[in-house]
């Protein structure tokens, strides 16, 4: 019965064109097993010569035929396996995505060697065929083919082909950053075919997507700073796209639209980012797998687009992140809800969450993100025990299940808020407990006075997670709590990497009070 009410409570946030999309699909594909249905995998096609800027290069993943992702490599001693599973399904899509064509040292007769091996091998390909990797490896095909004027009549017929299943199967059923993601990869093949099929669903998406995802302050809406940076960069590729290549007579308006978002997102980015550049790892959120915020900044000057680096409102944010900046100090606070109800997969149980920076080296930080594999450390990742807040009789304030989903789930009011003072509660603990945490931020240039309150007395856990490079002995200069303990536990830094470091734990009851010196 309690299996049932979490599913309840998690699909009655859906929307009405998920549902039926998981139900058509799921028949669909039913009835095509059944029939013996197969897509064809080579359709003839012709495509167009494009122009475009260099672009972002990727990360460094393949030395010969030895493959690095998520920190994890593998060598294939004859042919790639496209279907290698061995390190989960993510390390699959990164294969089948073809990142690598991006990478600085790919040359043009390599790159052409591994798209053939791809193609050779397609009726064997599973996951690669989904549309998902079909429209990362899309974009990467023709920016590559692009960059290095390739016209070839196999790799178009494969490529033709693999945009048809992708067109059949537009994600629907999951919305947010993968429909984007559909999205973009159509505009690019509408280009490279001249196909305005392509162009009208990709437009559409676009459109309507964009003006939703991309929030009035300028953040994506599934709140994951690293995800914010992946959708910024694509924009940015249909800006080098659209400027540089004259097709349909309405692209001067999509320019402008996609110029407008590229702004408003570059704000928000370098507002949200610390003065060392990096990110805060909410959510969502790890290095070295999307474009750095130093990147992004010279792409966009490169391509024309004038923005000035700005701060967040705290008035008008309405991703609910706060960024406080002192002489010699920088904290990101999440004040906001978990992320949108209806696809909250990147959220963590994370509700008043901070990461804390002292003259541009961070002290306290998000534990991070090492696996998307559905296992305990993916649980103990995404739970608020792996964030700097409160828990309450060793439950979620959100409840997060099975990697990727959540049921119930905290909502947020802000209290009172200036300059130098934030409080906020959030209901995460009331169906369950009746309980209301309120939290109150006090910013000194010397000091933070953290104030944790809770409606009624109960077991409760402050939580502070420091930096690999903070000692025990720093942590007592920094921490005004004659109570506290110190554990130890697992920084992830990136996919794959976990680093020991130390935790301060404080038990409580109703009221808290913390001294951070600075």
């Amino acid at each position: 019965m309690k299996k049932f009410i979490r599913l309840f409570n998690t699909v009655k946030y859906l929307k009405s064109i998920q549902v039926f999309y998981r139900l058509y699909y799921f028949t669909r594909r039913r009835w095509r097993n059944f029939r013996g249905f197969q897509y064809p995998l080579a359709i003839p096609a012709n495509s167009a010569a494009l122009i475009m800027e260099q672009s972002i290069p990727s990360y460094s993943s393949i030395e010969e035929k030895r493959f690095t992702f998520l920190n994890l490599s593998h060598t294939f001693e004859h042919n790639i396996d496209w279907n290698f599973s061995e390190y989960g399904k993510l390390w699959t899509y990164n294969l089948t995505y073809f990142d690598y064509l991006q990478q600085d040292d790919m040359n043009k007769e390599r790159g052409v060697a591994l798209i053939y091996e791809f193609i050779d091998q397609s009726t064997l390909v599973k996951d690669g065929l989904e549309p998902f990797p079909i429209s990362l490896r899309g974009i990467n095909w023709i920016k590559f083919l692009t960059q290095h004027n390739i016209r070839d009549q196999k790799i178009d017929d494969s490529l033709y082909a693999q945009y048809m299943i992708l067109l059949d199967n537009l994600e629907y059923h999951l919305l947010g950053n993968h429909l984007l993601e559909n999205g973009f990869s159509l505009f690019f093949a509408a280009y490279y075919f001249q196909d305005k099929k392509f162009y009208v669903k990709a437009k559409e998406i676009l459109l309507a997507e964009l003006e939703e995802q991309i929030l009035d302050d300028g953040a994506h809406f599934e709140l994951s700073p690293m995800y914010h940076q992946i959708i910024l960069f694509r924009v940015l590729d249909c800006l080098n796209l659209l400027q540089n290549n004259q097709w349909m007579v309405d692209s001067r308006l999509l320019i402008e639209f996609l110029v407008a978002k590229a702004v408003k997102m570059l704000g928000w980015l370098n507002a949200i980012t610390f003065e060392n550049g990096e990110i805060p790892l909410f959510n969502d959120s790890t290095y070295d797998i999307a474009p750095t915020t130093e990147q992004l900044n010279y792409y966009a000057k490169l391509l024309g687009i004038d923005h000035q680096p700005s701060t967040v409102n705290p008035q008008l944010n309405e991703s609910g992140y706060r960024k406080i900046t002192k002489q010699n100090y920088e904290m990101t606070i999440d004040v906001g809800p978990i992320g949108p109800d209806y696809i909250p997969g990147h959220a963590h149980a994370d509700t008043f969450n901070f990461e804390l920076q002292i003259n541009g080296k961070p002290l306290i930080v998000d534990t991070g993100l090492s696996t998307y594999e559905t296992n305990a450390r993916r649980t103990e990742e995404r739970a608020t025990s792996a964030h700097n807040t409160v828990e309450i009789l060793d439950s979620n304030s959100s409840e997060v299940w099975a990697g990727f989903r959540v049921a119930d789930r905290a909502y947020v009011t802000i209290e009172q808020e200036s300059d130098n003072r934030i409080v906020a509660s959030h209901d995460g603990y009331q169906k369950k407990f009746g309980i209301i945490h309120t939290r109150e931020w006090q910013f000194e240039e010397d000091k933070i006075v953290i104030k944790d309150t809770l409606n009624k007395p109960v077991k409760a856990v402050v939580r502070l997670h420091f930096h690999p490079s903070v000692t025990e002995e720093m942590i007592h200069e920094r921490i005004q709590n004659s109570k506290f303990k110190i554990q130890n536990y697992k920084y992830a830094p990136e996919f794959n990497k976990l680093v020991d470091a130390k935790v301060v734990e404080i038990e409580f009851e109703k009221e808290l009070e913390i001294e951070i010196r600075l």
